[in-house]
């Protein structure tokens, strides 16, 4: 299916989801999808309480394997959260693979106050220098790389004007985000070099499954596992500062690129607090 196809796919699903309705759905026989890292049946879990789609939306789609993505917002009851979807289609626009992230402030682990949603022109526009599928999974993965033991070595390629926005807030560039990040006030490439997430023991089950080439897009799923034994840690400008992270848990996550001129240039992400080394449905057939 080409880019307009998917989107229209994605277009039907948003508003029958708005509608509580699945079953208007065209859905593949074998169809798997999970909501949160857990397989439900299609139709269950936020099918059931959504109240309304939030007027952010930023789409992005993978022709060459059939599938397009999703960053907006979801209202139910309590709260707006940030939402994320993935949709695997086939060449009858029926539905393979559905999976969400929805980050519902009430149940998360780690609260990010004041969220708001926003669009980025840099995201919607095309790549001017794109780079070739291979090259932008490997910045991707390298940045998973810069995270993980975070201790100053870059893995990967920053734009000069690189940020960051995680759960509906910004991360970098951002001092309000100190009371979280000590080093929130800096941009994505400055923020690395400090080594200030070194208790990001360990990024597993990466996954990169959709690469916008025309939009110079890649969304990676993946778990970040947090062990909490750091208590304290140098960073590489000598400052000492207290880990945030002090109890076993993992972030269940959602990453998208912006990857142009060999460069990232903008990240949106979204995760959730799952048990300690949860594994992912994905992995398993």
């Amino acid at each position: 299916m080409n880019r307009a196809e998917l989107y229209q796919v994605l277009e039907v699903y948003l508003q029958a989801l708005a509608r509580r309705d699945a079953q208007a759905m065209h859905w593949a026989a074998s169809n798997r999808t999970s909501e949160n890292n857990v397989m439900l049946a299609a139709g269950d879990g936020l099918w059931g309480t959504i109240e309304g789609i939030g007027s952010y939306r930023l789409l992005f789609a993978d022709p060459a394997t059939g599938h397009v993505g999703y960053f907006g917002t979801v209202h139910e009851h309590i709260e707006e959260s940030a939402f994320t979807l993935r949709l695997k289609v086939d060449s009858h626009g029926r539905i393979e693979e559905a999976e969400s992230i929805v980050v519902r402030q009430s149940d998360s682990g780690i609260k990010f106050e004041n969220p708001r949603y926003w669009d980025k022109p840099i995201l919607n526009a095309n790549a001017e220098r794109p780079g070739s599928r291979d090259d932008m999974i490997r910045l991707s993965n390298g940045y998973f790389d810069t995270l993980q033991l975070n201790d100053g070595t870059l893995h990967t390629r920053f734009h000069i004007d690189c940020n960051r926005v995680e759960n509906g807030v910004q991360t970098t560039h951002n001092p309000e985000f100190a009371k979280i990040v000590p080093v929130s006030a800096l941009g994505c490439e400055a923020q690395f070099k400090m080594g200030n997430y070194r208790y990001d023991d360990r990024l597993r089950g990466r996954r990169f499954p959709i690469v916008d080439e025309e939009r110079g897009l890649v969304l990676a799923f993946g778990f970040i596992d947090h062990s909490g034994r750091l208590a304290e840690y140098q960073l590489t400008d000598g400052r000492t500062v207290r880990s945030p992270v002090r109890r076993p848990h993992s972030f269940y996550l959602a990453e998208l690129f912006k990857i142009d001129q060999g460069m990232i240039r903008q990240i949106e992400a979204n995760f959730i607090t799952v048990p300690y080394n949860m594994p992912s449905p994905w992995d398993f057939p």
